[in-house]
């Protein structure tokens, strides 16, 4: 029986990220956008036959599925599946508000300083036209560039070799019931939460 692909585990309660992201939110976001993604994503992997793939394996070869209907539902879901995983795992009570390491250097010499990355990230967040997504994302150089998706998108479908380390979810569901129409505020308050330990460990590994 091949290994089902599940959320990742919460580190954190749903309450614990009061009050930049509410518990409803979270609650609602992690136990039925979330599971619903990854429920519909071991279906469409087992429908495809890609079962022992990694779901990164599966983003960055999309086009490698011939049937349209089977490729549309891997997309949709597994980049729902992958792109949530990241989003929860990237977010924290506990304050970790600058980068280390490696990628605090990678940052300075792509960004200039971690404000200015700030400033990038949140003005593509923030001017994705309708549901989608802002990333920071890594090469295996330890390259970084900043992007946006659109719906479930991420940088894996690009297929240009760049794995995003840091997604910021500008879908209504993550916000609405708390910021309404004003997803600025959210994109700030994200950034309260925003754990750069895990960022800095998902960049190192990246690189490894």
């Amino acid at each position: 029986e091949p290994t089902m692909f599940e959320q990742v585990k919460l580190s954190y309660s749903f309450a614990a990220l009061e009050p930049h992201i509410d518990a409803l939110t979270m609650e609602t976001h992690y136990s039925k956008h979330h599971a619903t993604y990854t429920k519909n994503f071991n279906a469409a992997v087992e429908a495809a036959g890609l079962q022992g793939s990694s779901a990164e394996q599966i983003l960055s070869s999309l086009d490698e599925v011939k049937d349209e209907a089977s490729r549309k539902a891997l997309r949709n879901n597994g980049g729902g599946y992958y792109n949530h995983n990241l989003y929860f795992e990237i977010m924290s009570p506990d304050k970790n508000s600058a980068p280390e390491g490696k990628l605090a250097a990678a940052i300075e010499k792509h960004f200039g300083s971690v404000e200015a990355l700030k400033e990038k990230l949140t003005a593509l967040a923030v001017g994705q036209f309708g549901s989608g997504w802002a990333w920071l994302s890594a090469n295996k150089d330890g390259e970084l560039e900043v992007s946006a998706s659109g719906n479930q998108d991420n940088p894996l479908m690009e297929g240009k070799g760049f794995v995003p380390i840091l997604g910021i979810d500008v879908w209504e569901h993550a916000y609405y019931l708390k910021y309404k129409n004003l997803r600025p505020d959210y994109v700030k308050a994200f950034f309260e939460v925003l754990d750069w330990k895990k960022v800095s460990e998902k960049y190192e590994a990246v690189l490894a």
